[in-house]
């Protein structure tokens, strides 16, 4: 279809063309002598006919530069694409001003170049303002929005958007987070994030693949088997290359969350004050309380550091340090719980055998 459609654009150029340049021609080569200079429609028709032929040859070329115009087009967030055609406007509408005002003047050279130059130059100024202003701008918006007390509920519709990074899709645990039902809202899967896991899982490290394909596999199972809402974000920004500057600016965009178990980027988060949830601090907040004095029924696993020290792991991956638990190594035991320790590796817990307290 759009073949065809770049082709009539040929008729239809070469068929103007025509009218205008050919006779001309024909002039210049001295064959001014030639009855169908004079009719326009001969000349409409030839100069279709030479377009037509350029067509063969031009055609792919046309439409390829089509297709990549239209894909960087929608690539660019649709704000971007907003702010930088108001500037545009705004530029040449100023380029007209003054361009109008300097016609006044009765200059030819002026008249006629100044024009030109003057809408080339506001255009492009207006447009790289708008277009890189566009933050300021639309935050300027919402803090009216705000004063005036008529984007509440906006504010609560972009807070209910949890925008996943690369890490927390690969860790696994964000479909199960989802199938409880303790995230609420709407699942935001940008596009550049896709193109990372696709990229991972094209790796030639095998633990890499497999990493990535797991979590293509976990978006699969977001989307298709749990009741929540997924959206895909096709924009992207080209100005930034690293995958975590643009989530950032993609929460301070969408005013969502961002959802990760990436420590640093928790950090930045939180210093741009971009609202984040963190799975690693979600799990250890659930994890079970166990104070001093407490029972415990274990299996010790393996030999600790220390002489006759044994370790067990709770089903969260706590671990248990037992104390003259060595002689119990892939047996269950009963334990009583002697100290808790929290580090910034996790916790760990201290116990002693049950038995051996009987015993004393």
């Amino acid at each position: 279809m759009l073949r065809r459609i770049v082709q009539v654009c040929f008729l239809i150029i070469g068929g103007t063309l025509g009218i205008f340049l050919i006779p001309d021609l024909l002039t210049l080569l001295k064959l001014n002598d030639i009855s169908i200079i004079s009719n326009s429609y001969v000349t409409a028709i030839a100069g279709a006919i030479i377009f037509y032929l350029i067509t063969f040859w031009a055609v792919d070329y046309v439409t390829d530069f089509i297709k990549w115009l239209e894909d960087s087009l929608v690539r660019i967030p649709v704000t971007d694409v907003i702010f930088g055609s108001v500037g545009l406007i705004v530029g040449l509408f100023v380029a007209f001003l003054i361009g109008y005002a300097l016609s006044g003047l009765k200059v030819p050279v002026v008249n006629t170049v100044a024009p030109i130059l003057l809408t080339l130059l506001f255009g492009y100024l207006g447009f790289q303002v708008g277009f890189k202003k566009r933050d300021e701008m639309l935050g300027l918006f919402t803090s009216r929005k705000k004063k005036s007390g008529e984007d509440e509920g906006e504010k609560a519709e972009g807070k209910s958007l949890k925008i996943l990074d690369t890490s927390v899709i690969i860790d696994g645990r964000i479909a199960d987070i989802c199938q409880t039902g303790f995230l609420e809202g709407t699942i935001i899967i940008p596009q550049f994030v896709l193109e990372e896991l696709q990229h991972i899982a094209d790796s030639s490290d095998v633990l890499k693949r497999n990493r990535g394909r797991r979590g293509l596999d976990i978006l699969n199972r977001i989307q298709k088997d749990l009741p929540i809402k997924v959206e895909m974000y096709e924009g992207d920004f080209d100005d930034i290359q690293e995958v975590d500057s643009k989530l950032v600016k993609l929460a301070k965009l969408m005013n969502g969350i961002l959802v990760t178990n990436d420590f640093n980027l928790n950090k930045v988060c939180e210093f741009q004050n971009v609202s984040v949830l963190n799975i690693n601090d979600l799990a250890n907040a659930v994890k079970p309380v166990v104070l001093p004095g407490e029972e415990m029924n274990i299996q010790v696993i393996k030999e600790g550091k220390d002489h006759h020290q044994g370790v067990a792991y709770l089903d969260d991956g706590t671990m248990i340090v037992v104390e003259e638990g060595r002689e119990y190594i892939g047996k269950r035991i009963d334990v009583l719980v002697t100290s808790v320790l929290q580090t910034s590796a996790g916790r760990m817990i201290f116990a002693k055998p049950k038995l051996l307290e009987k015993a004393l």
